[in-house]
């Protein structure tokens, strides 16, 4: 199979693909998704089969407005609309019962099932056009990096797909949050870019699953996609070093090897001079370091790297997204000074 790269614009070709059962590559603000008609099981089974992903991996279903969700999910709370009407569209998912409609295939067998909005016009009119929802993981081979552009996306899915809507840069770089609307409070299951601080404006309060700082066990049934699993992950192992970003510099330095990479903030790049580095923007930049944690993690499997070291961002705002997908990609290999 041939995968074509396609103009962002061709709303009718995405929408053809996906009607006939297809795989598509789509743009969105947080990264590229790999997607297929969520109410068709054997569309949905090939997306696991192109990422090679888990089978109890669930998968979110992507609508192109919140008058969607009464067509998929049932017991909707008032608090759904409130955020929908926040943050739609927008990097946010959230998890509501289902409705028998959705096939088992998209939420791992699960009862509820993950619902987005994503903030791309041309993504959005694919699935109006096409008249069904769009279920879609990230569009990487399962466990690497997430793609934030159609050629890291290629890189993953040439010859597994049949295209890939080409609509530029991801704005956001990191996958959507996702929040869990079916317990009481309220319960973050993957931070993103929409942050805890401004769900807690709309929502109160809200937990934080345990799963957002720390591996799920083996027996453990994932909610959402992205907890269970190592994900992220270049091919060379990576440490990460949370502290204050020059106590974190000075460490890196005294214990990196011959062919270590690093990972770092801006200011610090001339601390590892001799060695692959990947910026990944100012310090007290989240918002930067979000769109380019996953750029920085693809581009070191292109190196002659034996081992990986990354400055980590503070758990404020959207550096608790980005801490989440470093600290994945580490496997949770995590010093802290």
């Amino acid at each position: 199979m041939e995968t074509k790269h396609l103009i962002a614009a061709d709303v009718k070709a995405g929408a053809a693909i996906i009607a006939k059962g297809g795989l598509l590559g789509i743009p969105t603000e947080t990264v590229y998704g790999l997607g297929a008609n969520g109410l068709d099981p054997n569309a949905v089974k090939a997306i696991f089969e192109a990422k090679g992903r888990p089978q109890d991996n669930p998968l979110i279903l992507h609508i192109p407005d919140e008058s969607w969700l009464e067509r998929y999910c049932e017991d909707i709370p008032a608090t759904a609309y409130e955020l929908a009407d926040r943050f739609w569209p927008g990097p946010l998912t959230m998890i509501l019962p289902r409705k028998p409609i959705v096939p088992d295939v998209v939420t791992a067998g699960l009862d509820t099932v993950g619902m987005r909005c994503p903030d791309c016009a041309v993504t959005r009119a694919v699935i109006g056009l096409a008249d069904v929802p769009v279920a879609a993981p990230s569009g990487n081979a399962s466990g690497r990096p997430s793609p934030t552009t159609a050629e890291a996306m290629l890189e993953d899915m040439d010859g597994k797909i049949d295209a890939i809507l080409d609509g530029g840069p991801c704005a956001v770089g990191v996958e959507s949050t996702i929040i869990d609307l079916t317990v009481t409070p309220p319960r973050l299951l993957r931070p993103g870019g929409v942050t805890l601080e401004e769900l807690e404006e709309v929502l109160g309060e809200v937990a934080v699953d345990e799963a957002v700082r720390r591996l799920m066990a083996p027996g453990e049934q994932p909610k959402a996609p992205g907890m269970k699993y190592r994900h992220y992950a270049p091919k060379a192992p990576v440490t990460v070093v949370k502290g204050e970003p020059d106590m974190t510099a000075g460490y890196i330095v005294a214990r990196m090897g011959e062919k270590s990479g690093v990972i770092c903030f801006d200011e610090f790049k001339g601390y590892f001079k001799g060695h692959p580095v990947e910026t990944i923007g100012p310090a007290a930049d989240q918002a930067e370091q979000a769109r380019h944690i996953f750029e920085a993690l693809r581009a070191f499997d292109h190196l002659d790297v034996s081992d990986i070291w990354a400055q980590s961002p503070s758990d404020e705002g959207i550096g608790l997204a980005v801490t989440n997908r470093l600290n994945k990609a580490a496997g949770f290999h995590i010093v802290e000074l």
